[in-house]
């Protein structure tokens, strides 16, 4: 998993104009395999899913149909199709978004998100950099986190 510290220190500071907020900057498009000019993501995206995955925007809660996906299978981000979840760590935390309580290795970093007068830890696609939402420490086992996830976000693709 990308650190914070790994994270901004990679990016070396650097802001640019697209890509995840971070801290309430937006983090480099260039620090992510894959980069797409604003245009193409809006192209790719729908309004909803743009507003979320790189505007940092948060759906409504118990808005999304992949709040009772039980099937085998992975979460892949809606941006760039990377498998950041497996159906294994899904769990019910009550709070009307997509809960797991680990990611897939090396699929999502963090960084720490201080918009709406609040300190919390953002969760982002490693590969793209979309922004999935957040993780708290109030988890079930093993981990103890709770990656409280936009189903906006998210796509499902079951196990064959």
């Amino acid at each position: 998993m990308i650190t914070r510290r790994t994270l901004l220190g990679g990016l070396g500071g650097v802001l640019a104009s697209a890509g995840p907020y971070v801290s309430g900057a937006m983090a480099s498009p260039a620090a992510f395999p894959v980069t797409l000019t604003d245009a193409q993501w809006r192209q790719r995206l729908s309004a909803a899913q743009y507003a979320v995955l790189r505007q940092s925007e948060t759906e409504r809660p118990f808005s999304s149909p992949l709040l009772n996906e039980h099937r085998r299978g992975d979460f892949l981000c809606a941006g760039c199709g990377q498998a950041l979840f497996s159906s294994a760590t899904k769990f019910d935390s009550g709070t009307g978004w997509p809960s797991f309580w680990m990611p897939l290795p090396h699929a999502v970093g963090t960084a720490r998100d201080t918009s709406d007068e609040m300190i919390r830890t953002a969760v982002f696609c490693s590969r793209c950099g979309g922004h999935l939402g957040h993780v708290f420490d109030d988890g079930p086992p093993p981990t103890g986190e709770r990656y409280c996830m936009n189903g906006l976000a998210l796509q499902f693709r079951p196990s064959a």
